[in-house]
Parts: structure tokens; sequence; C-alpha cells
């Protein structure tokens, strides 16, 4: 780095530094200090609530009422599950999460041979319209929001959802929540795809058309950056990548009738609270401003609620380690303290233990009671946009909404998201960086603390928590009861007539919201989409 004074700044005698360059996690250059000329303000940075939104998307933000607090929970049955919601809300979340299990993610009901090993793992099983009555039993809908991980096979447990909320008496009008429903994010970081890249679209588009409609408050896509930069993305190809999927999506809605200033409304996001603080403060204020600019100048946006970006935050689960987890504690906190001060719309903080395990009741109330401090007690929630007019981090919002623009530009050359896509460029560059960032870490470039430095000899395993392994044995009792109960004759009859619709290009959602409420299950349905649309390698 250069002594030359910058701005107005006399040179000062800075020392040996300890390095030759100091580094963002994205690559960007952190200079010694920063002047108000490091940052452009011909871009006005204007007042919260205001276009382009740099500041947030609400005039008072969390002086209004402070971000949604969830927890990401679910694992074993239905029973268990209900349990942990309902300690959970006990301890004050004010949203619930649902974690699916692998099989429920990929569309194979808890009898089929491929999930042998999985079912109930990583999140609960939902084979029907059954289990999910008992996943939510004692849980008024009208008066929780709820957000569901789940994108192949998003249409059939949302339909699940709304089916227990007719039951219970609900206005579908006032049900709130968000469906992760992002299936390009899948192709590219986590691979719970089933069908090819258009049919799914389809499925995604058949949800806004048809939420729109029926459920105005439901949040219809979580565009997931969050898994992107879990697979070793940096802050900028998380954004960039996002960003991409959300233009391809809104084509395709817009492709089959739907009005983007409508539809757009119920767009959500979902973005990683990873460890490098003010980098991440200024990737969430940065994505404000982009999605503003590619609402209203690329896609055409009036309606003001379309340009602006509403997110939620997950800590980095990739950033957790296994060795001294306490020290998973003080990490989560830094990312969700990032995060708030970004300006989140919900928040999850992961626990101090899940590098080992699912987590356990009393780690799950410390990441909870996280929150609640950076809430209620440290101050940061009083003021909108505290970080506002650092020059430090309004520089670093320009350089990492500049190196964004740079990506989506080459992404459009390519003919958009799914072509870069199928051509592995996503994949390529993701792959790139995690690898690079692993040899830092094992070159000792970059420190993480327990891992490559500072170690210690730890005698004791945690406690970690564990399901219960007669989970897959009492859910196929359970779903061949179900199976000798329904009306099987009525089953058949709605799967055939929503084979030929599949075939044809009606809205999906109806029959499947039909096929859902006469107990079919979710392998009938999948597979029922496999038969007439293929699987995608």
């Amino acid at each position: 780095m250069s002594d030359t004074p910058r701005g107005n700044q006399v040179k000062e005698d800075k020392g040996a530094e300890r390095k030759d360059r100091f580094l963002t996690d994205s690559g960007i250059e952190v200079e010694r200090f920063y002047v108000p000329e490091d940052f452009d303000y011909s871009e006005k940075l204007g007042q919260p609530g205001e276009y382009p939104y740099t500041r947030g998307v609400y005039p008072t933000m969390y002086r209004g009422k402070p971000w949604t607090m969830r927890q990401y929970a679910g694992f074993g049955s239905a029973d268990e599950s209900n349990k942990r919601y309902r300690y959970l809300l006990d301890q004050g979340i004010t949203g619930l999460s649902v974690a699916f299990d692998l099989p429920t993610q990929m569309g194979f009901d808890s009898d089929h041979p491929m999930t042998e090993g999985e079912v109930g793992r990583v999140g609960v099983a939902i084979d029907s319209l059954e289990d999910m009555e008992r996943l939510f039993e004692g849980i008024n809908l009208e008066m929780v929001t709820t957000s569901m991980t789940i994108n192949a096979t998003a249409s059939i447990l949302l339909s699940m959802y709304i089916a227990v909320a007719k039951k219970q008496g609900a206005d579908l009008r006032k049900i709130s929540g968000t469906i992760q429903n992002d299936i390009l994010k899948e192709y590219i970081a986590r691979g719970t795809h089933i069908y090819p890249p258009g049919p799914s679209l389809r499925l995604v588009t058949d949800i806004f058309a048809f939420c729109a409609e029926n459920l105005p408050r439901w949040n219809t896509i979580s565009i997931s950056g969050y898994h992107i930069r879990e697979a070793g993305a940096t802050a900028v190809q998380e954004l960039a990548f996002t960003f991409a999927n959300a233009i391809e999506y809104v084509r395709a809605a817009s492709a089959s009738g739907l009005d983007f200033d409508t539809f757009g409304a119920q767009l959500s996001f979902f973005f990683n609270a990873s460890n490098n603080f003010f980098e991440e403060v200024a990737k969430f204020r940065a994505a404000r401003r982009i999605w503003a600019k590619i609402a209203k100048e690329k896609l055409g946006a009036k309606n003001a609620d379309a340009m602006k970006l509403r997110f939620h935050v997950q800590t980095g689960g990739s950033t957790l380690t296994a060795q001294q987890i306490d020290n998973n504690v003080v990490r989560t906190t830094i990312q969700a303290l990032a995060a708030v001060l970004g300006g989140c719309q919900s928040l999850h903080t992961n626990s101090k233990d899940e590098a080992l395990a699912l987590p356990t009741e009393e780690s799950v109330r410390l990441a909870l009671r996280t929150q609640q401090i950076i809430a209620f007690e440290s101050g940061v929630a009083d003021t909108v946009d505290p970080l506002g007019g650092s020059y430090f981090v309004e520089k670093l919002t320009d350089e990492l909404e500049s190196e964004v623009w740079k990506y989506l530009d080459k992404i459009e050359s390519m003919g958009g998201a799914v072509k870069a896509i199928e051509a592995g460029y996503f994949q390529s560059e993701i792959g790139k960086s995690a690898y690079e960032y692993q040899r830092a870490i094992e070159k000792k470039e970059k420190i993480v603390v327990g891992v490559n430095e500072f170690i210690m000899d730890e005698d004791a395993r945690p406690k970690i928590f564990e399901v219960d392994p007669r989970v897959r044995e009492e859910q196929v009792k359970r779903l061949q009861l179900l199976k000798e109960r329904r009306d099987g004759e009525k089953v058949r009859q709605i799967i055939s007539r929503f084979r030929n619709a599949a075939r044809g290009k009606t809205n999906l959602m109806p029959l499947i919201l039909e096929a859902v409420e006469s107990y079919a299950t979710l392998g009938e349905i999948s597979d029922t989409l496999r038969e007439v649309w293929g699987t995608y390698d």
C-alpha cells in the first residue's frame, strides 16, 4: 500500500504494516483509512424508505418494530418438530422457519428405497397433509408468519400449508409467510432439483399467479444467495448470481402473462451473513440499491413495492467450526449484528453446535437470545442505518455494487442465468472462489481461530442432539395406515387429471391443492411430474 496522502489529509507515519495488502473476502482492497472523497455521492443515497433504498426499505425500520426473529427448525417426525416450534414460540421467536428432510425436498415418500438413512435427519419428514396437520397442531396460522425452505416440491408443501389453514378456518388473505421456491440455485449450489429447468420454472410462476390471487400477503419466492455463498461464493458472487436468477424468474413470469408490478411486490430474498463484518454490512446496503435499479431500469417496474428488496438473513453455517464450538457464539453474534446493521427484515441465528449435529434446545435458545440482546440491549435498532455515512462503509458499498454489475453484464451477454447455469459458468466461478478460500486457510493467509491457529486439545465431545433412529419405521407405518383409510379411487382420479394438466399449460396449483386435500402423498404427486417431465441430471 502507498503512503501517498489521500484527500486533504496530512501524510502520517503509519509504521510497519503486518502484511502488504488488506483484502475483504471478495478481494476488494481495504485502504488504511478513508475520507469523504473516497465514495461517490453522485448517486443520491436518499432517505430510508425512498428509492434507491440504500438506507432501508422502510422509513422507520426497527423503530417501528424489530425484524422477525426466526429459528430454522425441523427434525424427525411432525410431532417432534411441533414440540420444538411450541418451545421456540414460548421463548419469544416471532416467526417459524421449517426445515424439511432430504426425501421431502427430493419428492420421495418415506417408504421409498432411496430414503434409507435420511428420513427426518436434516429436517422434518412430510409425506402427506396428515403430517402437515400434525406439524402445526395447536399453532394458529393466522397469527404466525411461517417460512418454508423448500424448492422442487414447494408447490406441494405450500398446498399442504394452505389446506391446514383452511381446516383451521383461517382467512387465506391474512396468511403470511415465505416459501423459498428458488429452483435455479439448486442447479448451481444445492442439488435438490428434480425436473429440468423449463418445467421447474413453470411451477415457480404457477405459484406466483396462484398466490397473487389467493394469498396476497405471502412471499412467493425467497431468491437465495445463502446457499450460493455456502457453496464457496464470495459476497460479490452471492449478490450477482442471486440477482441474475431473480431476473430470470421475473422474465419467465412476465412471459407467462403476469404483471411484474403485481407479483414483484411478493418477491423476497435470502442472504448469508459471514464473518467479514463491514463487507457484509455494505453487501446488504448495495443489494437494496442494485435490486431497485434492476427492477426500475431493466424490468420496468412502476410500483415502488416491486423495487424494494426485502430479505431474510441466516448466519453463515459454513463458518461454524467443530473445534472449540463456543467460538461459534461469537461468530454468530458478529454476523447477526452485520445483518441488523445492514437492514434485514428477518433473521435466523445458527446454534453453536451445528457443525456437529442438529442443535439442542439449549443452544437454540442461546442463538435466539443473541438476536434478542442485539434488538433490546445494544441500541443499534434505535436509529435507521447507523453506519450510513461511514467513509469506509459507503466506499465499500460502491465497490461491491460495481463488481456485481460486472458479473451481471457478463451473465446477460451469455443469454441470462439459465444459459449460464447450463454452461457451468456459475458453478465454475464458485468452485474457483471456494478453492482459493481453502488454500488461504491451509497456507495460514487466513486465520480461522481454533482450526489453523490458536488450537487446543479438547477432552470431551460436547453433548449433541440425536434424532430417534426409529423415525423412518414409524413414518412408514403412518403412511401405510393413511393409504388404507383414504379414498383411493378419488386420489387416482385426481392424479389422472393432474397428469393431463401437467402435459398442458394450465396453472397446476389448484389441482395440487385438490390432490393434497384428498391425501395424495408428496411422492405420488412428484412421481406424476417425473413421469411427464422427466428428471434433470
